[in-house]
């Protein structure tokens, strides 16, 4: 279909004037899927506010584009805030339902691992709500090199049925076996903040 045509596709930077097709993108996902436990889809003032927060750190944030039209999006944050858990982030990715099987998922997540290796993390986790064997996400991920790493059964409530929630990662700059780079942005932020609280 010439609608559904990727191969004019580019993946980008996010930047705000995309922020509309963004919360479209995601209302639909929070409003008719399972991946996102959010029950409520959140204003365009709530996601212009994540969005913020995430450039002002120096995370990635990517959109899938198309002469023009946002297919998707992704993006790789904090894991957790306690600073241990500095250099994993955790990725989401969301596309558009017109444009979901044609190959904007593995995309955006190609090029988010791209930039999160760039920046100096070590693992990258998928926290993947309603993550079954054939969910589209766990089978994109297991494509990209993810490995299962856990399941928390029954930890979600959506649309009438409990969900699994599966945990799944990606080593990345050799992950464990060598120390920390001090040039990294997780290291560069957190010498940042220790400087700033002395």
């Amino acid at each position: 279909m010439p609608g559904n045509d990727t191969t004019m596709m580019r993946i980008r930077p996010a930047t705000a004037n995309d922020l509309d097709a963004i919360t479209a993108i995601y209302a639909d996902a929070v409003t008719n899927g399972t991946s996102s436990y959010e029950l409520e889809p959140p204003s365009l003032k709530d996601m212009t506010g994540r969005f913020e927060a995430l450039a002002a750190a120096g995370f990635p944030y990517v959109v899938a584009e198309r002469q023009g039209d946002i297919l998707g999006y992704a993006y790789a944050g904090p894991f957790r805030t306690r600073p241990a858990y500095r250099f994993v982030v955790e990725n989401s990715i969301y596309v558009a339902p017109s444009d979901r099987g044609l190959g904007v998922g593995r995309a955006l997540l190609e090029r988010l691992v791209i930039e999160a290796t760039r920046l100096g993390f070590r693992q990258m986790i998928a926290v993947i709500g309603d993550g079954h064997a054939d969910s589209p996400s766990v089978r994109l991920h297991e494509k990209m090199g993810f490995r299962h790493s856990g399941r928390l059964e029954g930890s979600g409530h959506k649309h009438g049925r409990w969900l699994d929630t599966a945990f799944m990662q990606l080593s990345m700059n050799g992950g464990v076996k060598s120390d920390p780079d001090p040039e990294s942005l997780p290291e560069r932020a957190f010498r940042a903040a220790k400087n700033k609280v002395d």
